[in-house]
């Protein structure tokens, strides 16, 4: 079942895209979201455009939401980059641990941007973004996001743009430790990868067919994402580089033999 795309448009979006993507006439987009299905609503897919930096934010985990009254989700979420402009950089954690009031005093003056470590990024970089990481995205990228379906985001510095901070909320969850590396992987040049296998989510990496371990280890539903080759669920229903679509199974999915794809399911 294909997922309906929605088209969100930001400020700090592009109005030329790579493709198979195409921004309609006048329109800046920073987002295309697949609307989560009924089953399987606790996780959300999108592509993320940039041309200008996004916010320093965080997200909470379950726990914390839940003790903050605002649900049952937390928000763990991870990019895959899939283009990047030359010198294009990605914020994530801290190049020194910090505590709650050095990231405050940081906010608040501005200086938390220099304080993050930044990732110069290219296609097929991958990071793993747990609850609770301090980061941000700069222009220039273009990234598939997979993350729990959570929209709980606090805004700890957005470069003086007039929108709303949420640095008391931020600064209580925030992780003030460096980037755990681990978390970080490139693509292989050929071959699957498994790149997520979390209390949230897993996500994996298609390189052609599916091997008999992979194929077996998604019996349940899952989100089916081809970045190049077609794929068609159930003999009938063909997936496009660009869409994203449920499939019961993996064994329902038949791949192209030279393409690529990313399939996910929640793991809760």
């Amino acid at each position: 079942m294909l997922l309906a795309p929605r088209i969100v448009e930001k400020v700090w979006g592009r109005d030329e895209l790579p493709a198979p993507f195409t921004a309609p006439d006048g329109t800046r987009v920073g987002e295309v979201w697949f609307e989560p299905p009924a089953e399987m609503p606790d996780l959300l897919v999108k592509y993320l455009f940039t041309s200008e930096k996004l916010s320093v934010q965080c997200h909470p985990n379950r726990q914390q939401a839940k003790a903050a009254g605002l649900g049952d989700r937390g928000k763990e979420e991870c990019w895959l980059v899939i283009a990047a402009e030359t010198g294009a950089c990605l914020g994530i954690g801290f190049d020194r641990p910090l505590d709650e009031e050095a990231i405050r005093s940081a906010a608040e003056d501005g200086s938390i941007e220099e304080l993050m470590t930044w990732f110069e990024v290219k296609a097929g970089d991958f990071f793993y973004i747990p609850a609770n990481t301090v980061h941000a995205i700069g222009p220039g990228c273009s990234i598939i996001e997979v993350q729990q379906n959570c929209d709980i985001t606090y805004r700890l510095y957005d470069y003086g743009r007039p929108r709303e901070l949420h640095l008391e909320q931020g600064v209580k969850i925030a992780d003030g430790s460096p980037y755990d590396r681990e978390l970080h992987q490139s693509l292989p040049a050929s071959g699957h990868a498994s790149l997520v296998d979390g209390p949230a989510f897993r996500l994996d990496w298609i390189d052609g067919l599916p091997d008999d371990g992979l194929l077996y280890s998604y019996t349940q539903s899952l989100l089916v994402l081809p970045l190049s080759g077609e794929i068609v669920i159930g003999g009938t229903e063909v997936v496009k580089p660009g869409e994203c679509a449920l499939a019961p199974d993996l064994a329902s999915v038949t791949f192209a033999p030279e393409g690529k794809a990313l399939v996910t399911a929640p793991t809760q």
